[in-house]
Formats: C-alpha cells, structure tokens, sequence
C-alpha cells in the first residue's frame, strides 16, 4: 500500500530523493557500454497510461546499462503495511522467480533461493526486518524513473456472438511465429520478430490492427469472445486484461496472452501531435476519458486514430481462475493492486523487489515487478497495477510521476557482478 499523504509523507520523499540524488557521486560497480536511455519528455498532468512519450534508446540488458550499488535497505525506512504487502507478492512470486531466466544479466536462479525459502514463513508483521535481511539495493542506469498506471477493465461482452456484440476478441494465432534465423534480421534484444510466413514460405509481418480489424482472421475459429464497442477493447488490449460482462451478469476473464508484432504507438501522443489534446476549443483532455469521447464523438476519425496503433493484442480465457485474485501477469501470478509493477525484463528481474521515489505519493515505496507491457520499455521504466473498478480507472488513467528507482537484489550479488567486471 502506499504511504499516507500529508506533510509527513511529502516530507520523507523529499528525504528519499536526496539520497538517491547522492548516487551520482558515486562510482558505478559496472559501467554502461554507452550513452544511458534518454528520460521520456513529460507529459502534461493527467497524462493517462495509454499517452507514453516515445520509448527510449534501448540498452541490450541492466549490466551492459551500468549498476550502481544504492543505500542500505535499512536507510529506505520501508512502512510496515507497505513491507508486508510487499512481501506477499514477493512470496507469490517465487515459485516462478527461481526457476525463471533473468535476460537483465543481473541474477541467477540460485540468487533467489535463499530470501525465497526464507519469505515462505516470515512473520508478516516483521516484513521490513526481512527485506533489509536478505537485500541490497542496486541503481540502474542513472535511476531515473518515469511511471503510469494501469488498471484491468471491465466492458460489455459475451462468449458466443449475439446482436450488439460484433468485436470479435481473438485468441493466439497458430501462424504467429517467430522469424527462423537467416529469414529475417534479429530485434534489438537478439530475439527473431514475430510474423508469418505466407503462402510462398516467406516471412513477412503479421497483420497489423487495421487488417485484422478488416477481417483478416476472420472465419478462423480464433474468436474467444466478442465485445460491443471496439473503443473499449481497444483500451482492454492496452490495459493487457479485463473483464466482459454480458447482459445477464456473467463474467468473463480474458488475460494477455501474446501480441502482433507491431511497435506500439500511443494515441494520445498522436493527438497531441496533432493539436487535439489541451484545453482550447476542439481540443479534449490527456485522458483515457478524453481520448474516449473524441473517438465517439469522431466516430470517422477515431477510428483511423485507433489504426495508428498497429500493435494488437490476443487474450486467453482466465475464467477459472480465483475471481478474487487480481488478473495473472507476465510471471503467471496474480497483480496486486498498489503493489505489482511491469517492468522491462531486460533491466528488472521479474519477481524482484522495486523502491520508488517519486513526486507522487501513491507511487512512493516498495513495489514488486511481476509484469511486463508492449510500451513498458527500458532502464526504469514502469507501469503501476491499481486493481479494477471507477476509482483504478482514473487513478491509472491519470498516472505519471518522475523520480528515482533503486532494484532491490539478494545479498551477495553485487560483488559477484564486481568480481566478472574486474576479471
């Protein structure tokens, strides 16, 4: 849970972001192979999750970024209820934790064996002594953070086709594949690209939104369910998962389960760009909220606008998971809300533990990375998890808050990454 807001909350992040501010006069344990990731532009207040500024340069992995060891656990001065949230959603992570590959270079499976065996049966009550115990902390890059917020959903929808409910919501391809090596140039990250091969046995890129909104998997039996405003769904796939609720009630989970291919692209920067978002006449708020009225508002030009977004995400049905639990996340747990951050995994372990500091006081503390997003990309980057809701809607459609971010690692592997440095 975040800290209390007040004078005494406002206080202790001013204290947090002066000890981090610190760091930079400190030497780096592994310094970067290059320039660092250039710091998003700001956006304008109430600038919403989906309206991200151009992703920076990416640097290959958190090591090859640079390291710098952070403060002690102890000095973060962590709040007993955020602690404790905190350290359930560590211990939930776990069992995929150790077993996972970390692609940021930073830790081994076995690194997490340790704090892992040892968060299965630690007094709750006492979690802050359990985190300054088993972790030390790491600043990545220059530590500088940018952080949105997402929500999951709940629309109009229902699993069989019926009048008034024509969107169709489509499961995984089977002809989405990854490119074989020598059939197309790697990604940045060394992993082939996602796309096709076509009738000639060539591989191209998948279809974008526009030809699959056109009907390009049509009649393929891939639908899942189908949605009554494709605005709406449009902002499901943003959010990665929601819910679709039919006329009579029910509910249907639907949960990320791959995507096209295609960059993302957020539409609110395109408005911007084209002078659609402010507060003149014509123009229409930075919102998730705004963006939704000038799409209905615009029907024509809404959809185009939409159609900028090539991305497109597939769902899977999640149904039967614990309707109590938040939706299952990149590392196959349940998100918490005000806890659960998407990280890129090329720079934070997924399962570790994030200290925030920032100029937002609902983002400040501990955080927990057990996601990842299309547009979640780079050193420090990353989307907060508010639940589902009215109130998760706007508290995530408004997020964005600057500041610094320190990783938290298992004891002991800083001076490993020091010893592969100095041989």
């Amino acid at each position: 849970m975040p800290p209390a807001r007040g004078p005494v909350a406002s206080a202790h992040i001013a204290i947090c972001l002066l000890l981090l501010a610190a760091l930079a006069a400190c030497g780096q344990l592994i310094p970067p192979a290059g320039p660092g990731p250039a710091t998003p532009a700001r956006p304008a207040p109430g600038y919403p999750t989906q309206v991200r500024p151009s992703a920076p340069p990416v640097l290959r992995n958190a090591v090859l970024a640079g390291v710098t060891p952070g403060p002690s656990v102890a000095s973060l001065r962590l709040s007993p209820s955020n602690a404790q949230t905190s350290l359930a959603a560590f211990a939930a992570s776990c069992p995929r934790l150790i077993r996972r590959g970390d692609t940021s270079g930073l830790t081994r499976a076995d690194d997490w064996t340790g704090p892992c065996t040892a968060a299965a049966t630690w007094l709750a009550s006492d979690a802050a002594t359990f985190f300054a115990t088993w972790f030390e902390t790491a600043q990545v890059a220059d530590g500088t953070t940018y952080v949105t917020g997402y929500f999951e959903p709940e629309i109009s929808g229902v699993r069989t086709r019926q009048p008034g409910f024509d969107v169709p919501i489509y499961r995984l391809p089977p002809d989405l594949v990854r490119a074989r090596i020598g059939d197309a140039p790697p990604n940045p990250d060394g992993t082939q690209p996602l796309g096709r091969y076509d009738a000639n046995g060539a591989f191209t890129p998948y279809w974008d939104r526009g030809q699959i909104a056109d009907g390009a998997l049509a009649g393929q039996g891939l639908e899942i369910g189908w949605a009554a405003d494709p605005a709406e769904l449009f902002f499901l796939q943003v959010q990665g998962s929601g819910r679709l609720r039919a006329p009579d009630g029910t509910i249907m989970r639907i949960g990320y389960a791959g995507e096209n291919g295609w960059s993302y692209t957020g539409i609110g920067q395109v408005m911007r760009q084209q002078g659609l978002i402010g507060t003149g006449p014509g123009q229409y708020p930075g919102s998730m909220q705004g963006i939704l009225r000038y799409i209905r508002e615009h029907p024509v030009e809404g959809r185009a606008l939409m159609r900028t977004n090539r991305a497109y995400v597939f769902f899977r049905d999640t149904t039967g998971n614990n309707a109590a639990a938040g939706p299952v996340g990149a590392l196959s747990v349940p998100v918490t809300p005000r806890v659960t951050l998407a990280a890129d995994p090329a720079f934070v372990p997924l399962g570790a533990p994030v200290w925030l500091a920032t100029d937002n006081p609902a983002v400040q503390g501990l955080w927990v990375a057990q996601d990842t997003g299309g547009a979640i990309k780079g050193a420090n980057r990353f989307d907060s998890f508010w639940g589902s809701g009215t109130e998760a809607r706007t508290v995530a459609g408004g997020m964005s808050a600057h500041g610094r971010a320190l990783l938290l690692l298992p004891r002991g592997v800083l001076a490993r990454l020091a010893g592969q440095v100095g041989r």
